[in-house]
């Protein structure tokens, strides 16, 4: 699938990052990686990050502290976020982060295997949604525009039509 979307990786360990970033480099996905929290915010603000990877425990600015902002604004809002920490997560900074829809609580290190199979789920799916949100856009655009016309081609979709009434 190609993409101009890129993937996050934040950690204020530079050898996590190179061992992030070897495992993931497999999978062709392109990578951007930043030491902290401040950075990381910067260059999601720029767009076009699929996906995020990012530590929980950082100097200044935390993962959950970015999370909170991300899920704050529209544009961000629906980026996948799997948060990484080598250390013990407590059921508070777990539920918390649930809530704020990250879509997993990691534990490093990370067998790689693992975190090529989550990456390449989380960022295909994301740009799948991506696709169709854009889909959907241009065809709202050509029905307001009056420019959008029925397909008459047998390869279309069948058009939906209700079925008889059922009472209950």
């Amino acid at each position: 699938m190609s993409s101009e979307s890129v993937i996050l990786v934040v950690d204020d360990h530079k050898d996590t990052l190179f061992a992030l970033e070897s495992a993931l480099a497999p999978l062709g996905y392109p990578l951007v990686s930043v030491t902290n929290g401040d950075h990381a915010l910067r260059v999601i603000l720029r767009g076009e990050v699929g996906l995020i990877l990012l530590d929980v425990r950082m100097p200044g600015v935390s993962g959950l502290d970015v999370v909170r902002y991300v899920r704050r604004l529209d544009q961000t809002r629906s980026i996948p976020i799997i948060l990484l920490t080598g250390f013990d997560v407590s059921r508070e900074i777990a539920a918390a982060a649930f809530l704020l829809g990250v879509a997993d609580v990691a534990h490093k290190p990370i067998d790689p295997l693992t975190l090529r199979t989550k990456v390449r789920y989380l960022f295909d799916t994301y740009e799948q949604l991506k696709s169709l949100q854009q889909e959907i856009a241009d065809l709202r655009s050509q029905v307001r525009a009056g420019t959008l016309k029925p397909s008459n081609d047998s390869h279309s979709a069948p058009r939906w039509t209700p079925g008889p009434q059922v009472e209950t």
